[in-house]
């Protein structure tokens, strides 16, 4: 589905520094709007969703250590 794109999207602009646009290529030639997309969707869904909040968190640590 599209979550788990969406989530990766969200990660990959806090982890680097590439453009939207690039970002998007990099997800499937996606435009760099559906990248701006999955990041607010990603960020109110957290806001909301403290389950999905601890997932997202949970990702962050194992991706990172």
């Amino acid at each position: 589905g599209a979550r788990p794109r969406q989530v990766a999207m969200y990660r990959e602009k806090q982890l680097t520094s590439r453009s939207l646009p690039d970002s998007g290529k990099r997800f499937g030639n996606r435009d760099h709007t559906t990248v701006m997309h999955a990041v607010s969707r990603v960020n109110e869904l957290m806001e909301r969703d403290g389950n999905f909040a601890e997932d997202v968190e949970l990702l962050r640590r194992l991706l990172e250590s």
